[in-house]
């Protein structure tokens, strides 16, 4: 998954030099449920445009943290990414404020946050469904609380 606009840069040349590091997240459902998951961090620009494209797997309890500077509205998109993915989209404070479930491999279309938010959790297809998670829920991570 990729943070629209394209890659000024050729894709495939940056494919090895753009390394993520990995943080614990947690996921607090408004019914008390916590859910647990080992996320990399998305915190450049060149990081945010590659996100988990040409990822074929990915753990279950795995996926991605994107940290932008500042809120604002958010643009993403699946091209290249060919697993299905839930798109979690937070506030500053960690609130769920949008989610897009199980959004399409390989495709164009923009998927929108839907207002302004500051950071999204990439998670793999079904998990949102899976673990009952709603906007309102709250996710929490040492990258989160520097705010």
């Amino acid at each position: 998954m990729s943070a629209a606009p394209t890659v000024s840069t050729p894709v495939l040349a940056q494919q090895e030099a753009v390394q993520f590091a990995s943080e614990p997240l947690t996921i607090k459902t408004a019914k008390g449920a916590t859910h647990s998951f080992t996320v990399e961090l998305a915190t450049t620009e060149d990081q945010r445009e590659y996100g988990l494209m040409f990822r074929k797997v990915m753990p279950p309890d795995h996926g991605m943290l994107f940290v932008f500077e500042k809120m604002r509205d958010i643009m993403m998109w699946m091209e290249n990414t060919p697993l299905p993915l839930d798109m979690l989209f937070l506030d500053a404070d960690g609130k769920i404020t949008h989610i897009q479930e199980n959004a399409v491999p390989y495709s164009k279309a923009i998927i929108n946050s839907g207002g302004p938010v500051k950071y999204v959790i990439e998670l793999n297809g079904g998990i949102v469904k899976k673990f009952g998670l709603s906007v309102g829920d709250n996710a929490s991570s040492a990258t989160i609380a520097k705010r």
